[in-house]
């Protein structure tokens, strides 16, 4: 979507009736019905213009919901798991967030009133706060209402550079914000962040009023300002806990934190003094007719409604599937080897269709992929031979088995690492590395990889070749393994598929000790940097998994960095796709398709391409 388009006007997130503690910070004091309906009457209610009386969420309203992998915990700031993003996502306002129902995905006013002012040069963003914003009560504010401010925002923006921290998002900010850097190294120099310092790039001119200062023009920055980790804490809550921050999340957002049993269960209550919306928006012009019974049930509704969500982690496919088939989930994205069971002739089967439930399908802004890991002795390395064991690695791997067999037709080959629907994707883009094992066979040939008289190859100094695919202990990664083997085995390399949990792959993989792993990337913000960046040389040890750090690479990334959207910055997107075929740093694989069954009772659900945590849009009738 072209950065030049974007609406700047706060339409779809109206201002709903807040609490009147929330308006007036009359913090326990107890009005009657009658007093509240008069104000409302007036049409001022503390010398604020209202809409509507705000409606507690009711928690009969129960959200089932399930979690494939486990969270690592709610400090948005050092988690980077799309799981733990997701609770946090419902918890911490961000100023901007996605408008629900338009697509392609366009930004909308959270916690800011509106879109920010941009200056002419493109380095001042300027952000007005929405007065009232409490954060939820906590024993850090010592019995007292707690307010937004954008002194909040500034601090909670400190805290992704502290080297204390060692925030995984903090590649997002450096080197962006004027002061910011400097501030950082300071702290490593003094062993001390100080958070009371002043930087020029972050400032409040009032409690309202934000003003950020870039070191160079961002065309993303908008979009990064509505990214989950950037929402706004408290800082009392988080000296108040220090290192338990991740178990005691306290926003201002729709939905609070009740219960945490880690990798098991996660139950969120509705905040009771969120401020409210009322649900009013707008369908697409290309999807007017496929929204029109969505809106129907929820115009003119006063949100959040559900009152309770409760999410369940499990790992299985199977268990999965049994537990929404006996109705204990209300949303399934359906496993693929039970996508025969859930469609006939690629329609909702029968039985399905007789109990009410809905069938949403969409393809997902993402990419999945295997990395290497480049400081590897025996994958790693840009000589001829590494790139040559790597390339026929990936020319070995059938894709188009995994699409048909493991993934049930509901995949589509990525040509390029930026998927369809994002800025930056070519549609006519041709990855040039084929299937053809036996091109790789006559690869690893020429390179020295020979084979023994058992039929295994060597490294090219005689001793053994081995690779180490790292995933997951779970009935879901057996197929893939199988599949890896039976296409390594083509080309005489041995293989062996070692198991630990996600969160302890993904931090092994971000100190470069994980040899191969598959990995998925969906959109944080819809723009081709979000998945570039995967690859950036310094943000390892961050985003960059594979440990991937080529000169040419980073050079390419760094002038699309300075460009507007448009046909120069496209063409850097492609340099950049061929420059990391060329060192073979990943197997592209493909995007998923995403195929959901939602139970008749949940309303308003349409899957949106960035959010995640969309249940404040959402309503629940009556279940049987």
């Amino acid at each position: 979507m072209s950065h030049s388009t974007f609406c700047r006007q706060p339409a779809c997130l109206p201002n709903a009736t807040l609490t009147l503690r929330a308006w007036c910070g009359l913090h326990g004091i107890r009005k009657t019905l009658l007093t509240l309906v008069m104000a409302l009457l007036t049409g001022a209610l503390c010398g604020i213009s209202t809409t509507a009386l705000a409606v507690g969420a009711d928690p009969a309203k129960v959200l089932r919901l399930y979690f494939p992998a486990a969270e690592d915990g709610f400090d948005p700031a050092a988690f980077a798991s799309l799981y733990s993003n997701i609770v946090s996502e419902a918890i911490f306002e961000r100023l901007l967030t996605y408008d629900y129902l338009a697509r392609p995905a366009r930004l909308a006013p959270m916690a800011a009133q509106e879109l920010p002012t941009i200056s002419a040069d493109g380095l001042t963003y300027t952000f007005q706060l929405r007065r009232g914003i409490y954060f939820t009560p906590d024993p850090a504010f010592r019995g007292q209402p707690r307010e937004l401010v954008a002194e909040d925002f500034i601090y909670s923006f400190k805290r992704f550079m502290d080297p204390a921290l060692r925030s995984p998002w903090q590649f997002i900010l450096e080197d962006k914000i004027v002061g910011l850097d400097e501030l950082a190294a300071a702290a490593r120099q003094s062993g001390r962040f100080d958070y009371d310092r002043p930087i020029a790039g972050l400032s409040a001119p009032d409690r309202y009023t934000l003003r950020i200062q870039l070191k160079t023009a961002d065309p993303n920055f908008s979009y990064i300002m509505a990214h989950t980790p950037f929402g706004a804490l408290a800082r009392e809550v988080v000296e108040t806990y220090g290192k338990e921050i991740i178990a005691h999340p306290v926003g201002t957002g729709a939905y609070q934190l009740k219960e945490w049993k880690r990798r098991n269960r996660i139950v969120l209550t509705a905040n009771p003094g969120y401020r409210g919306f009322i649900w009013q928006f707008q369908p697409s012009a290309d999807e007017y007719a496929k929204d029109q019974a969505l809106i129907q049930h929820m115009q003119g509704k006063s949100m959040p409604q559900i009152g309770r969500v409760e999410i369940s982690i499990i790992e299985e496919p199977q268990s999965v599937w049994l537990a929404f088939k006996s109705g204990q989930l209300d949303v399934v994205n359906v496993p693929q080897q039970f996508i025969g069971e859930a469609l006939q002739n690629n329609q909702l089967s029968p039985a399905f269709r007789q109990q009410g439930v809905q069938l949403q399908r969409a393809t997902d802004p993402e990419i999945t992929y295997t990395f290497f890991n480049m400081q590897d002795p025996v994958v790693g390395g840009f000589s001829k031979e590494k790139i040559a064991l790597r390339r026929a690695i990936a020319m070995a791997y059938d894709l188009n088995e995994e699409i048909r067999v493991i993934r049930q037709g509901q995949a589509v080959r990525a040509q390029m690492p930026i998927p369809a629907g994002v800025v930056g994707h070519d549609p006519t883009y041709r990855s040039s590395l084929p299937f053809d094992p036996a091109l790789a066979n006559a690869l690893l040939d020429r390179y020295g990889y020979r084979r023994g008289a058992d039929g295994w190859r060597s490294l090219p100094d005689g001793s053994a070749l081995s690779l180490h695919l790292q995933g997951v202990a779970s009935g879901a990664a057996r197929p893939f393994d199988e599949l890896w083997k039976k296409s390594l085995d083509r080309i005489g390399i041995r293989a062996e598929f070692p198991k630990s949990n996600f969160a302890d792959n993904l931090k092994a993989a971000k100190s470069c000790k994980i040899q191969m792993m598959g990995s998925a990337w969906t959109a944080d913000y819809p723009d081709g940097d979000n998945f570039m960046q995967n690859f950036y040389g310094p943000n390892l040890g961050q985003s960059n998994n594979g440990c991937y750090q080529s000169p040419a690479f980073d050079a390419l990334y760094q002038a699309a960095q300075k460009l507007p959207d448009g046909e120069p910055r496209n063409e850097l997107f492609r340099h950049m796709s061929r420059q990391l075929e060329a060192d073979t740093a990943i197997i592209l694989h493909l995007t998923r398709q995403r195929t959901q069954l939602i139970r008749p009772w949940l309303l308003g659900y349409k899957k949106h391409p960035i959010l995640h945590a969309e249940w404040m849009y959402l309503d629940i009738e009556a279940q049987p």
